[in-house]
């Protein structure tokens, strides 16, 4: 027995690089992330088996791959592209591995080996069974065994869709059970699902808020505060969960599937709420997203400040009062918005408050800690100009705190009576973030 396996050179070919001539190996194992666990298995058996050929026929070995990656999609493998760089780079020029599949299950990734192969970096690949070599007919097999796994992939996601239409023809659901349902798992009942004692009523009363009136973020509020409810992977409902939930027509019997495929079917489980419950939530719900489009109101000061306690943004909301002589009162309230903390016991300040605020602000603070040192003095400046040559009254200024004073009591003017632009448009020259914490409006320096 040799030391190390040598393939002499063929008649009339010549190897690019004389040194690659003896055969240098990684062994390459792959598991596929389908069926974890038995997959895992395998893997050690893999590397077994491969250990016990490079020992009986002394390979040397000088690199060891290990991947957890399906081998479907081209160019997906991390290993794998790290191993063809590495070929590339000349560390290795031989491949041991268990069989071809595990190299690759699609023309791309077989086709880098077999250019390998011909730029006669790659020398040689060796599964448990077979060796193949940079000559045509093994490349050819080589070839057609890596081709017959991609066509064993194709095959099978073929004969799985069929599986899954012929389930779902028979309005049995082939998927894992929505929040509510629990699947059976029985071999002589597939698709059958039965209601989640824990969570199917709840389920049930969410609708039933629902038509009430209730919105998704109270029913969320309600369902993590006051039931603690959890779904089967042990954690609270997020917002988008609870939407999904109140516009899935499988609890009253219907599903498609796939979902935007246009084919509805009529399920065997049992419905948790009835047709009309399901029209009255939709019809609830429209109503609510009509009424945030029609009274969607912009608000001066939103998204200019921050609260001081969770560094959430401060948003405004509007509130109606009617009063004794008929007439209604509106105010309008600024607050943090909770999306940092949805706890946070920050305080509402009215708009007119603010406004007090930032105008007693503007008096204590100089132009150009307010970052408007040039902009304003233009318009105050014309402001004169108009006085003096149009109304004839003499204008100007003696000194510059006079100019700065007047820009002052401009600045404030726009406050409280310019346009949301001018508003906005004077908050965001402020050098530093504006908080809002108990009612108080500061500079975070």
């Amino acid at each position: 027995m040799t030391n190390r396996i040598q393939r002499p050179v063929k008649p009339g070919a010549s190897l690019k690089n004389p040194q690659l001539s003896t055969v240098r190996y990684c062994l390459y194992a792959r598991k596929s992330m389908e069926a974890e666990e038995r997959q895992a298995l395998s893997i050690n058996s893999q590397l077994n088996e491969m250990k016990t050929i490079a020992e009986r026929d002394n390979l040397t070995v000088v690199a060891t791959r290990i991947e957890a990656h399906s081998a479907k999609a081209v160019g997906q493998r991390k290993v794998f592209n790290q191993i063809i760089s590495e070929i590339k780079q000349k560390k290795y020029n031989g491949i041991l591995t268990w069989a071809p599949d595990r190299l690759s299950r699609n023309a791309g990734d077989l086709g880098q080996l077999v250019d390998l192969m011909d730029d006669q970096l790659l020398l040689e690949v060796r599964t448990y069974n077979q060796t193949f070599s940079n000559s045509p007919n093994e490349k050819f097999l080589l070839m057609i065994l890596g081709s017959q796994a991609k066509l064993e992939n194709d095959n099978r996601g073929i004969n799985v869709k069929r599986g899954l239409r012929a389930v779902v023809e028979k309005g049995l659901w082939p998927a894992l059970a929505p929040i509510g349902y629990k699947n059976l798992y029985r071999s002589d009942k597939p698709g059958h699902l039965k209601i989640d004692p824990a969570r199917g009523y709840v389920i049930k009363l969410m609708y039933e808020k629902a038509v009430e009136g209730w919105s998704h973020r109270k029913i969320r509020h309600w369902l993590q505060h006051e039931l603690d409810f959890i779904s089967s992977g042990g954690k609270h409902l997020s917002l988008s969960s609870v939407q999904r939930i109140l516009t899935n027509s499988f609890y009253y019997g219907e599903f498609e599937y796939p979902r935007g495929g246009g084919k509805w079917c009529k399920g065997q489980h049992q419905p948790l709420i009835t047709k009309d419950v399901f029209d009255q939530c939709q019809k609830e719900l429209n109503k609510r997203r009509y009424q945030k489009r029609i009274f969607r109101h912009a608000f001066a000061y939103t998204r200019m400040i921050r609260c001081g306690l969770c560094g959430s943004n401060v948003s405004a909301s509007e509130k109606f009062k009617p009063l004794k002589d008929g007439s209604i009162s509106k105010y309008v309230y600024y607050g943090c918005n909770r999306h940092y903390d949805h706890y946070c016991k920050a305080l509402y300040l009215r708009e007119d408050d603010l406004v007090n605020q930032f105008c007693n602000m503007v008096d204590n603070l100089s132009l150009d800690d307010l970052g408007v040192r040039g902009q304003l003095d233009l318009e105050v400046e014309r402001f004169y100009r108009f006085h003096r040559d149009v109304l004839g009254n003499p204008g100007g200024y003696e000194t510059d705190e006079e100019r700065d004073i007047d820009t002052k009591k401009y600045i404030k003017y726009l406050l409280t009576e310019g346009t949301l632009e001018e508003k906005r448009a004077i908050l965001k020259n402020l050098k530093s973030k504006l908080m809002l914490k108990d009612k108080k409006i500061y500079l975070d320096a």
